[in-house]
């Protein structure tokens, strides 16, 4: 499992101020909310839970003020669900008179798992400045913690590292100040006769409303900021839910605004302290800005984002088409690699043959919606399928193969039918053959390739293997423990971390909030 850090810093980037002053137009309110916590807790040892961490109550929450606390004593509270904001306590001092400072570590957690970790031992290749914790001197009390670093988390552990011999510390009044640009009192529910979809889909909606903040972030904890691939399932399960189109074009502006100058448009961009484009292009991502401009204009007539980001869109495919010879052959390009996931175990040549297919299709939609002539395109992709169906699809094995090695893997039959270049029943036939003979799923720790995985069973008619599926996936991360969904879920590992370490990881992850659209698409 990998992702490699790109570094591009000789490469200039555009501003088009005019899509800037729309984006920043477009800026969402932040909505807050204050929050208390439901109890004091301890970790326990709990074999069903994420890296075998669980909890325990062991006091009221009424009670802190209650508890004093001296050198290495600490107090754990919980919230009782994953939020996102900033955190404040009132410190009192006991005792003789106060001979020192104290000093105190707070942490903050989205899963019990976390506080079990020492940051002083994580030595992972992500940096550590995104582990959720703070160290404070206090010369002075009574003092206030007030107003923190925006966090995301379930538990905050308030540490003494220590007082001195003559006093203690004691904490009241903690509150958090919860935020989102979603309105916290819109209630999403969508009834459901089955009680661990129902709480799939619950599970969703709560994921998304906590990445929905200035923009669609892919992660509150991290990286808290906008990348393409995890806006488009955010969209789509955003036009499910909480139906905020107008944040869904505030991003897609963003995106159009600060392209490199030869029009590629990043994988992601950071909106402060100013509007900034990354130096990172995945080949897959760019073309999903068509993807998530055309999944836009379905679910929102607007003609005036039609007219400005269609030329964006044009360039984009244009810049991909590239990669497509004269026969229809996509060919992989190492400096504009294909994402589909993180995992670089499996060939992904096919994958990018079928998002191209995919989003060809999208973006001939947009030309003839805008009065564009397409020709030129549909010449193309006609090719594309012929070579697809011809030179790709091993009449033997049954399965679509990749790469010179001919490798068949599950990526590349999910995204030739989520790209429709087969018919109903070759669907239904290449994904029941999928599911019998390349299932379990093996090597893939992102919900956003499971998501992929289960819209192709929904679309070739396996709705109970779809079901299942989900169940066996985002059912399992609810079982052990999950508030929100994660970054990253091994099912046949489940304590695993792409970074060796949870104290790292994101619990509360765009790319997982899928199963609120796939419920609604396909179960209602």
């Amino acid at each position: 499992m990998a992702f490699t850090f790109q570094i591009n810093d000789d490469i200039k980037f555009t501003r088009n101020e005019v899509f800037l002053k729309k984006a920043e137009a477009l800026k969402p309110t932040i909505n807050t909310m204050r929050v208390k916590p439901i109890s004091i807790i301890e970790l326990t040892n709990d074999n069903g839970k994420l890296n075998g961490i669980g909890t325990r109550v062991v006091g009221e929450i009424n009670d802190l003020n209650q508890i004093f606390l001296k050198r290495d004593d600490k107090v754990i509270l919980d919230f009782g669900d994953h939020y996102v904001g900033r955190f404040s306590i009132k410190l009192s001092h006991h005792g003789s008179p106060q001979d020192s400072p104290l000093t105190l570590r707070v942490k903050y957690a989205e899963v019990a798992a976390e506080l079990a970790q020492e940051s002083s031992e994580y030595d992972g290749w992500l940096s550590k400045s995104w582990i959720q914790e703070e160290f404070y001197h206090y010369d002075e009390l009574p003092a206030v913690l007030t107003k923190s670093r925006r966090y995301a988390f379930r538990y905050v552990e308030l540490k003494v590292i220590d007082t001195s011999p003559k006093w203690s510390v004691s904490f009241s009044e903690p509150e958090l100040e919860a935020q989102t640009s979603a309105d916290f009192n819109e209630k999403v529910e969508l009834p459901l006769g089955d009680q661990q979809l129902q709480s799939i889909f619950d599970v969703s909606v709560k994921t998304l409303r906590d990445c929905m903040q200035d923009v669609f972030e892919d992660g509150p904890k991290r990286d808290r900021r906008l990348w393409l691939g995890d806006l488009r399932l955010q969209a789509l399960a955003n036009y499910a839910t909480f139906n905020n189109t107008e944040l869904v074009k505030r991003c897609l502006y963003l995106f159009a605004a600060m392209t490199a100058e030869d029009g590629r448009i990043v994988a992601n961009v950071f909106t402060s302290p100013q509007n900034i484009p990354d130096d990172t292009f995945l080949f897959d991502y760019s073309l999903f800005f068509i993807s998530t401009l055309s999944d836009y204009l379905v679910n929102s007539e607007d003609e005036e984002v039609l007219g400005d980001l269609l030329p964006v869109a044009k360039v984009q495919m244009d810049i991909a088409l590239k990669s497509v010879n004269e026969l229809g052959k996509f060919s992989d390009q190492e400096d504009y690699p294909v994402f589909v996931d993180w995992s670089n175990d499996f060939n992904k040549e096919t994958s990018g043959q079928a998002i191209m297919i995919y989003v060809l299709k999208q973006f001939i939609r947009l030309l003839e919606k805008s009065g564009e002539n397409s020709e030129n395109y549909q010449r193309i992709l006609n090719k594309m399928l012929v070579y697809t169906k011809e030179k790709l699809f091993d009449q033997e094995q049954g399965f679509f193969v990749s790469g010179q090695d001919r490798e068949i893997n599950i990526s590349s039959q999910v995204w030739l039918v989520l790209a429709g270049v087969l018919n109903v029943n070759e669907n239904a036939k290449l994904m029941k053959k999928m599911v019998a003979e390349l299932f379990p799923v093996r090597g893939i720790a992102t919900p956003y390739m499971y998501h992929h995985i289960a819209e192709a069973l929904f679309i070739s008619g396996l709705r109970d293997e779809a079901v299942d599926f989900m169940k066996q996936y985002w059912g399992q991360m609810i079982t052990l423990g999950a508030d929100t969904y994660w970054e990253a879920f091994e099912p046949e590992n489940v304590n695993y971390s792409p970074y060796g370490s949870p104290i790292v990881s994101s619990y509360c992850h765009a790319w997982g909030c899928t199963p609120a659209y796939l419920i609604k698409k396909y179960l209602l």
